[in-house]
Protein backbone atom coordinates (compact mmCIF):
# COMPACT_ATOMS: atom_id res chain seq x y z
CA UNK A 1 0.00 0.00 0.00
CA UNK A 2 2.88 2.40 0.73
CA UNK A 3 4.44 1.87 -2.69
CA UNK A 4 1.17 2.71 -4.43
CA UNK A 5 0.89 6.00 -2.53
CA UNK A 6 4.49 6.85 -3.35
CA UNK A 7 3.89 6.21 -7.05
CA UNK A 8 0.74 8.36 -6.98
CA UNK A 9 2.59 11.20 -5.23
CA UNK A 10 5.44 11.03 -7.76
CA UNK A 11 2.93 10.97 -10.62
CA UNK A 12 1.04 13.97 -9.14
CA UNK A 13 4.28 15.96 -8.73
CA UNK A 14 5.30 15.10 -12.29
CA UNK A 15 1.90 16.22 -13.63
CA UNK A 16 2.11 19.47 -11.65
CA UNK A 17 5.59 20.14 -13.03
CA UNK A 18 4.49 19.41 -16.62
CA UNK A 19 1.26 21.41 -16.44
CA UNK A 20 2.87 24.83 -17.21
CA UNK A 21 4.70 23.30 -20.18
CA UNK A 22 1.47 21.83 -21.55
CA UNK A 23 -0.32 25.17 -21.14
CA UNK A 24 2.50 26.99 -22.96
CA UNK A 25 2.38 24.43 -25.81
CA UNK A 26 -1.37 24.89 -26.20
CA UNK A 27 -1.07 28.69 -26.17
CA UNK A 28 1.82 28.74 -28.68
CA UNK A 29 0.62 25.92 -30.93
CA UNK A 30 -0.17 28.30 -33.82
CA UNK A 31 3.28 29.88 -33.68
CA UNK A 32 5.02 26.50 -33.46
CA UNK A 33 2.97 25.20 -36.39
CA UNK A 34 3.76 28.33 -38.45
CA UNK A 35 7.49 27.90 -37.80
CA UNK A 36 7.28 24.25 -38.79
CA UNK A 37 5.45 25.09 -42.02
CA UNK A 38 8.04 27.79 -42.84
CA UNK A 39 10.90 25.39 -42.20
CA UNK A 40 9.33 22.77 -44.48
CA UNK A 41 8.72 25.29 -47.28
CA UNK A 42 12.30 26.61 -47.00
CA UNK A 43 13.57 23.04 -47.19
CA UNK A 44 11.46 22.42 -50.32
CA UNK A 45 12.74 25.61 -51.95
CA UNK A 46 16.38 24.66 -51.24
CA UNK A 47 15.67 21.18 -52.63
CA UNK A 48 14.09 22.67 -55.78
CA UNK A 49 17.11 24.96 -56.24
CA UNK A 50 19.51 22.01 -55.87
CA UNK A 51 17.52 20.04 -58.46
CA UNK A 52 17.59 22.98 -60.90
CA UNK A 53 21.33 23.36 -60.45
CA UNK A 54 21.80 19.62 -61.00
CA UNK A 55 19.73 19.82 -64.23
CA UNK A 56 21.82 22.75 -65.44
CA UNK A 57 24.99 20.82 -64.62
CA UNK A 58 23.73 17.86 -66.64
CA UNK A 59 22.73 20.14 -69.52
CA UNK A 60 26.18 21.70 -69.66
CA UNK A 61 27.77 18.28 -69.29
CA UNK A 62 30.91 17.09 -67.59
CA UNK A 63 32.96 17.73 -70.74
CA UNK A 64 32.46 21.48 -70.23
CA UNK A 65 34.87 21.27 -67.32
CA UNK A 66 37.60 19.73 -69.43
CA UNK A 67 37.33 21.96 -72.51
CA UNK A 68 38.76 25.46 -72.68
CA UNK A 69 36.13 27.94 -71.56
CA UNK A 70 36.69 31.66 -71.92
CA UNK A 71 35.25 33.01 -68.67
CA UNK A 72 35.39 36.57 -69.99
CA UNK A 73 32.44 35.60 -72.22
CA UNK A 74 30.35 35.13 -69.06
CA UNK A 75 31.47 38.46 -67.56
CA UNK A 76 30.37 40.80 -70.37
CA UNK A 77 28.41 43.89 -69.35
CA UNK A 78 25.77 43.30 -72.04
CA UNK A 79 25.13 39.69 -70.96
CA UNK A 80 21.74 39.14 -69.31
CA UNK A 81 21.40 36.82 -66.30
CA UNK A 82 19.92 33.43 -67.19
CA UNK A 83 17.07 34.00 -64.71
CA UNK A 84 16.06 37.18 -66.55
CA UNK A 85 16.26 35.45 -69.94
CA UNK A 86 14.09 32.59 -68.62
CA UNK A 87 11.51 35.03 -67.20
CA UNK A 88 11.35 36.92 -70.51
CA UNK A 89 11.03 33.61 -72.40
CA UNK A 90 8.10 32.56 -70.25
CA UNK A 91 6.42 35.95 -70.67
CA UNK A 92 6.96 36.06 -74.45
CA UNK A 93 5.99 32.40 -74.78
CA UNK A 94 2.68 33.08 -73.09
CA UNK A 95 2.05 36.07 -75.38
CA UNK A 96 3.07 34.02 -78.42
CA UNK A 97 0.69 31.16 -77.67
CA UNK A 98 -2.24 33.40 -76.69
CA UNK A 99 -2.00 35.87 -79.59
CA UNK A 100 -5.49 35.12 -80.91
CA UNK A 101 -7.07 38.24 -82.37
CA UNK A 102 -3.85 40.25 -82.35
CA UNK A 103 -2.41 42.07 -85.35
CA UNK A 104 0.04 40.13 -87.53
CA UNK A 105 2.74 42.75 -86.88
CA UNK A 106 2.36 42.32 -83.11
CA UNK A 107 2.46 38.54 -83.39
CA UNK A 108 5.51 38.67 -85.70
CA UNK A 109 7.34 40.97 -83.29
CA UNK A 110 6.53 38.70 -80.38
CA UNK A 111 7.84 35.64 -82.23
CA UNK A 112 11.04 37.49 -83.20
CA UNK A 113 11.61 38.58 -79.60
CA UNK A 114 10.89 35.03 -78.40
CA UNK A 115 13.42 33.58 -80.87
CA UNK A 116 15.98 36.19 -79.78
CA UNK A 117 15.57 35.11 -76.14
CA UNK A 118 15.75 31.43 -77.16
CA UNK A 119 19.10 32.18 -78.84
CA UNK A 120 20.32 34.06 -75.74
CA UNK A 121 19.37 31.16 -73.46
CA UNK A 122 21.10 28.70 -75.78
CA UNK A 123 24.25 30.85 -75.79
CA UNK A 124 24.18 31.05 -71.98
CA UNK A 125 23.87 27.26 -71.65
CA UNK A 126 26.10 26.28 -74.57
CA UNK A 127 23.28 24.67 -76.56
CA UNK A 128 23.54 24.57 -80.35
CA UNK A 129 20.64 26.20 -82.19
CA UNK A 130 19.86 27.07 -85.81
CA UNK A 131 16.99 29.55 -85.39
CA UNK A 132 18.50 32.25 -87.61
CA UNK A 133 19.25 29.86 -90.47
CA UNK A 134 15.79 28.31 -90.91
CA UNK A 135 12.36 29.44 -92.10
CA UNK A 136 8.81 28.12 -92.23
CA UNK A 137 8.08 24.67 -90.84
CA UNK A 138 11.79 23.97 -90.33
CA UNK A 139 12.00 27.00 -88.04
CA UNK A 140 8.98 25.77 -86.06
CA UNK A 141 10.57 22.33 -85.66
CA UNK A 142 13.86 23.89 -84.53
CA UNK A 143 11.98 26.11 -82.06
CA UNK A 144 10.29 23.02 -80.53
CA UNK A 145 13.65 21.20 -80.39
CA UNK A 146 15.34 24.15 -78.65
CA UNK A 147 12.43 24.51 -76.21
CA UNK A 148 12.79 20.83 -75.34
CA UNK A 149 16.53 21.19 -74.73
CA UNK A 150 15.97 24.25 -72.56
CA UNK A 151 13.25 22.40 -70.67
CA UNK A 152 15.66 19.53 -70.08
CA UNK A 153 18.20 22.08 -68.83
CA UNK A 154 15.71 23.27 -66.21
CA UNK A 155 14.01 26.24 -67.90
CA UNK A 156 10.26 25.59 -67.95
CA UNK A 157 8.55 27.31 -70.88
CA UNK A 158 4.78 27.68 -71.46
CA UNK A 159 4.93 25.91 -74.83
CA UNK A 160 6.86 22.97 -73.38
CA UNK A 161 4.39 22.66 -70.49
CA UNK A 162 1.39 22.74 -72.85
CA UNK A 163 2.93 20.02 -75.01
CA UNK A 164 3.65 17.87 -71.95
CA UNK A 165 0.06 18.29 -70.78
CA UNK A 166 -1.20 17.09 -74.18
CA UNK A 167 1.11 14.07 -74.10
CA UNK A 168 -0.07 13.02 -70.62
CA UNK A 169 -3.75 13.00 -71.61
Amino acid sequence: MGVDRTLWVILALFAAACLPVLIALVCCADEILDRLVCAVSEWRERRRERRTIARLDRAVGADALTRDIDLRELDRADRLPLEQIAAELRNLGTHRTTAVGRAAVWKGGTVEAYDSRLRAACRALGIDEHLTELTGVDLEIERVRVEGLLHRAGIALPAARAEQGERHR
